[in-house]
């Protein structure tokens, strides 16, 4: 699993302290950017990390913005992404286990470091279990697919 990282100029400090977490940690990381505090566009950085998600089944991503709230817009138009932004360790467990969730949003103004940081554990940690979550991800995907036909 390689995870997929990137942010806007507005999450920048929170996507390094993520990363650097991450790194530590032992995962494979592939950062898209942005790398410096200049004014970017959310959407580019989303689109970026949401096409390697997709790339590659095994991939997961963590997209930062100020908020968390316009890169999960983004990402939810994207054709088979899954994104939830998570503000708490319960709904990150549960966006995995019940949402089988590939990309994770986070917003550096509105939440601390150490929380994201325990954020992204119990999100990475955490797994789809299926069996009656198995129906409304696949009701989901079927949109997907009539909509973008």
């Amino acid at each position: 699993m390689k995870l997929i990282i990137g942010s806007d100029h507005g999450g920048l400090l929170l996507k390094e302290k993520v990363k650097e977490y991450l790194t530590s940690k032992g995962y494979d990381i592939e950062d898209v950017g942005t790398y410096t505090a200049v004014s970017c566009d959310y959407p580019v950085i989303a689109d970026k990390v949401c096409q390697k998600v997709l790339a590659d089944s095994s991939n997961l991503g963590i997209l930062v913005c100020g908020t968390g709230i316009g890169m999960s817009i983004y990402a939810n138009k994207v054709k088979g992404i899954r994104a939830s932004h998570c503000t708490d360790t319960f709904s990150a467990r549960l966006t995995r286990q019940h949402n089988d969730s590939n990309v994770l949003c986070l917003g550096e103004r509105i939440t601390g470091f150490g929380l994201a940081l325990d954020i992204v554990t119990e999100w990475l940690n955490a797994s789809f279990e299926g069996g009656r979550h198995q129906k409304r991800v696949d009701m989901i995907n079927e949109l997907d697919t009539m909509r973008n036909n």
